[in-house]
């Protein structure tokens, strides 16, 4: 399975989401790779310790590659580092991605990172970590999805930029890849006890908004876990939040 996080709004937690589910699924017995697309490089530093920058070769490497007739880095696979927790890879990101978007785009290099996907088949699992923007890196891992999981930070702009989301979404999937489909909405850093969240959740449900039954709690052990590269799955097993990335991982996988 290919599931891409997805959101253009900066500070949703795709990072932290994409990580915990892939570290969950690593306790189900999955092999995964987490693939960052975000030149802030966020998944890369919080899976490997490090910032993409220090790690080579990386994505960077990789796409830059596909820009020549040959190989500079030995192949995509290449590119592709174990982190410290037992069945999970990391393609990291750099912060140099940002400069290559202009001369993918030109060269209609967004296929490539589907067929690169596909061709790595020791993998159960592949969760992609986007950009906070709408450019060549999201619409790539869109195409080379077959999920996608939006996070909702139970904001009301963020439920208006939703509907433009969930449209940018259906576009790929009826233009470049019909296998992709919308896995749901995650409401983060829910406060159940707030109104405006409930509002809000109660008023999307109504409009028939793929809202998903779990929600993410708001808690400093995110932070922490971030702090300590470590998700909280490894961290601390018992946590509230760690029960809510395990109960999010298997309701999507019984989507």
């Amino acid at each position: 399975m290919r599931r891409v996080v997805y959101n253009w709004k900066g500070g949703v937690g795709k990072s932290t989401i994409a990580c915990n589910l892939a570290a969950i699924a690593t306790q189900e017995g999955k092999r995964v790779l987490l693939v960052d697309l975000d030149p802030q490089g966020n998944s890369t530093h919080y899976l490997l310790g490090r910032p993409g920058k220090e790690i080579s070769p990386n994505g960077f490497d990789c796409f830059n590659d596909w820009l020549r007739f040959t190989s500079r880095v030995g192949g995509p696979r290449a590119c592709i580092h174990p982190s410290p927790f037992p069945g999970l890879d990391v393609l990291p990101s750099h912060p140099e991605l940002e400069e290559l978007q202009a001369k993918l785009e030109m060269r209609y290099k967004m296929f490539k990172l589907r067929e690169l996907l596909l061709s790595l088949s020791e993998y159960d699992e592949i969760f992609l970590d986007t950009p906070p923007a709408w450019n060549f890196y999201t619409r790539s891992a869109l195409i080379a999805s077959e999920r996608c999981l939006i996070p909702f930070d139970c904001d009301a702009f963020s439920r208006q930029a939703l509907y433009t989301l969930l449209q940018q979404v259906r576009e790929i999937s009826s233009d470049h890849n019909p296998q992709l489909e919308v896995d749901g909405i995650v409401a983060n850093q829910f406060q159940p006890r707030a109104r405006l969240p409930r509002q809000l959740l109660e008023e999307m449900l109504a409009e028939e908004l793929p809202v998903l039954e779990t929600k993410l709690s708001s808690s400093i052990k995110i932070r922490e876990s971030h702090q300590h590269c470590k998700p909280l799955v490894f961290m601390d097993p018992q946590h509230k939040m760690t029960l809510e990335f395990r109960n999010l991982y298997h309701e999507l996988q019984s989507n």
